[in-house]
């Protein structure tokens, strides 16, 4: 593609905010060759920085299902217009890191393709993740309307959105190479005992990690395995295996402690 490369995100409610659309926009600049765009569709455009073009939420008639671990408001995405853009756009989560060049997952495949990251927790389903994934404007709105139908029983059958774009797209989906989009529990994160002496390390191809869960980018920096989990040393950590505080089983527990990770830090910021 020789077209202005499309970065989108989307931001609703208060669990992230202009902070995270902000390190994401910086994160993008340093790691595309122009022309490049950004846009924010969001419900709150205050604090967010003048580069990126903030757009309103784009309509959907439906009221989001519940009791579901999905993330459905995507779904406002698959409509028949986007704000002003056309043609294909990059779709990427609020919380990612981008580590590397952007450049060629717009030149992946054909401009008219859907084309998901990998989820590397379901590999024998062949299930796409959309944490990062391409598709053209538009093209996903038969997606749209069966969810408008139906939102709760189309939450309820598939769970998760990334599961139902994955066996509906029309014409099929297409996956990026596993080693452009790390997820970083799966990928990152040293075994037992290594994760006591080494901090998590960077996979060598990786140009963007994913921290899905309840493990956001700052807990990574920060050393700590989720926001319930204390900062604390290896050997602090270590004593708790046996004594008070501990809150999961043991195995778990001598699996779920992570040193600061620098590597994060350096990338995650504006």
């Amino acid at each position: 593609m020789t077209m202005t490369k499309q970065v989108i995100c989307i931001n609703w409610g208060t669990k992230y905010g202009p902070a995270y659309i902000n390190r994401l926009y910086g994160m993008v600049a340093r790691n595309i060759t122009p022309p490049f765009s950004f846009t924010c569709f969001t419900d709150n455009p205050a604090g967010i920085r003048e580069e990126v073009l903030c757009e309103e939420l784009p309509p959907i008639a439906v009221e989001m299902p519940t009791g579901t671990l999905g993330i459905w408001p995507k779904s406002r995405l698959w409509g028949p217009k986007l704000g002003s853009l056309t043609g294909p756009v990059l779709f990427m989560d609020l919380d990612l890191v981008v580590t590397g060049s952007l450049d060629p997952f717009f030149e992946f495949g054909a401009p008219e393709d859907v084309i998901l990251s990998r989820n590397p927790s379901n590999p024998l389903e062949k299930l796409g993740q959309t944490s990062v994934f391409r598709f053209s404007v538009g093209s996903l709105l038969p997606l749209q309307q069966r969810f408008e139908a139906d939102p709760q029983g189309v939450a309820d059958e598939y769970r998760f959105e990334q599961r139902f774009v994955t066996r509906n797209a029309p014409g099929g989906v297409s996956l990026f190479p596993a080693p452009w989009v790390r997820h970083f529990r799966r990928h990152c994160r040293r075994p037992f005992p290594l994760n006591y002496l080494l901090p998590p390390k960077l996979p060598a191809d990786a140009r963007i990690v994913i921290f899905p869960g309840s493990l956001e980018p700052y807990h990574a920096i920060e050393g700590r395995y989720d926001e319930a989990s204390p900062v604390e040393t290896p050997l602090g950590h270590l004593a708790r295996t046996f004594g008070k505080g501990r809150t999961e089983g043991v195995w778990a527990h001598l699996r779920h402690y992570i040193l600061p990770t620098k590597w994060v830090e350096e990338h995650w910021r504006e």
